[in-house]
Formats: C-alpha cells, sequence, structure tokens
C-alpha cells in the first residue's frame, strides 16, 4: 500500500509541494502527481516564473496502470499519448501554481490564454462557447496580482469544469473564486502545461518518473 509517507513531496526551486493536498471547497484529497518549473528563455538566459504542481485523485493511478503499467519513464516521457490520458482522465486534477517573480494577474493570463486557444484551434474545437470560457478565464485574472510565493490552483473535473482560487500563502482557499463550465478550455490549460507543446518539459518528466513507480503498486492507496 503506497501511504502518504511513501509518495513524498517534491521541492521545487526552494517551493514545496507536499505528498498530498486536501480541497477545503470539496473535501477531496490529491496526490503529487508530479512537480516543475515553467520558465522562458529571454535573451539567451533562462528564466524561471512559476513551479508548477499537478495533485490527481487516488483513481488516477488505477485508471492509468491497465494501459501504461509496462512502459518504462523514457516511454512514457515520449508518449503524448500517456499525457493525454493524464489530461482527459476520468478523475480530478488539482494544479498549483506558485509564482518566483511578480506577475500581474492579466499579463500573467494573457499568456495562459493564448496558449489555451492555440491548443483548442489546432483541434478544431474552438467555438463561441470557448471564446465565451476564455473571457470568463481572463476575468478570473483581472484584478489578481501576484508576488513571489503566491499561488493559483486550477481544479479540472472529468466533467470539464474549470474552478479557479487565489492564494497569498500557497495554501488553499476556503472558496473557489470562478468556476468555468467548458471541456475543451478547461482540459487545454493542463495540456498546455504537459501536451505537445509544455511549458514545463520537468514537470512533464516528474510526471511520468512518479506515476511509473506508483503504478508498480496493485494496492496503490493514499490515507486520508
Amino acid at each position: 500500500m503506497a501511504t502518504v509517507s511513501s509518495i513524498t513531496g517534491v521541492t521545487v526551486e526552494l517551493v514545496e509541494f507536499p505528498a498530498l493536498l486536501t480541497s477545503p471547497a470539496t473535501t477531496k484529497s490529491y496526490f503529487l502527481g508530479g512537480a516543475g518549473v515553467r520558465g522562458l528563455d529571454i535573451d539567451g538566459e533562462f528564466v524561471k516564473f512559476t513551479t508548477i504542481g499537478v495533485y490527481l485523485e487516488e483513481s488516477a493511478v488505477s485508471s492509468l496502470s491497465p494501459k501504461w503499467k509496462g512502459k518504462t519513464p523514457p516511454e512514457l516521457i515520449e508518449s503524448l499519448d500517456f499525457y493525454r490520458d493524464i489530461i482527459k482522465g476520468p478523475f480530478e486534477k488539482l494544479i498549483r501554481s506558485v509564482k518566483l517573480k511578480t506577475l500581474s494577474g492579466p499579463k500573467y493570463v494573457s499568456k495562459v490564454s493564448e496558449n489555451c486557444i492555440a491548443h483548442i484551434k489546432s483541434d478544431g474545437l474552438y467555438g463561441e462557447e470557448e471564446e465565451k470560457a476564455i473571457q470568463e478565464l481572463k476575468q478570473a485574472f483581472k484584478d489578481q496580482n501576484f508576488p513571489p510565493r503566491t499561488a493559483a490552483f486550477y481544479r479540472q473535473t472529468p466533467n470539464g469544469t474549470l474552478a479557479l482560487s487565489f492564494s497569498k500563502d500557497e495554501t488553499i482557499p476556503e472558496h473557489e473564486h470562478t468556476i468555468i463550465h467548458n471541456k475543451p478550455v478547461s482540459e487545454a490549460v493542463l495540456e498546455t502545461m504537459i501536451g505537445e507543446i509544455p511549458v514545463s518539459p520537468s514537470l512533464k518528466e516528474s510526471l511520468a518518473t512518479r506515476l511509473y513507480e506508483f503504478m508498480q503498486n496493485d494496492n496503490f492507496k493514499i490515507e486520508h
């Protein structure tokens, strides 16, 4: 049995991602699937802006295992289908994005929205409802400001709901700020992080390596 102590947390750029998170808004518990850094090459220098942790419901392991248990970590890292099965899997995901540099809400969400729109359009799914959902996403961040160590949370449900919340001290708020009902937009947020053109390759590698270990345990279960 995999317990919280054996799952272990991860530290990225001095930001701690604990092994387990419980959302006050849903009372659900999630285990840390993986964590990594997001940055950009600016004038030849890699500038780190955020760290990202992807948490998953316990059922994620039993959902992924039948198809992926026999694969090695390098094979998982190279497989876009593996990450798509995480993104589209029938289990909740809770994404915790902690800022390393001061970012304004509008500036941050502008890039997130741009990446989401590009992916949705590439799938031929961008229509009026998606455009409306993107506007809701931008509106949610409109009055936000993110100094270092503040966080944004994205909770994604299998039915396509995207719930947003914001924290000044990295903890999960008791109440969610905005709930958006649009499956393509909800999935696109995580797709831009770990999909075909990822903003965080280190997060992809962490997910593959850790989920490989978890899938070796036929009795994977987190303690609540």
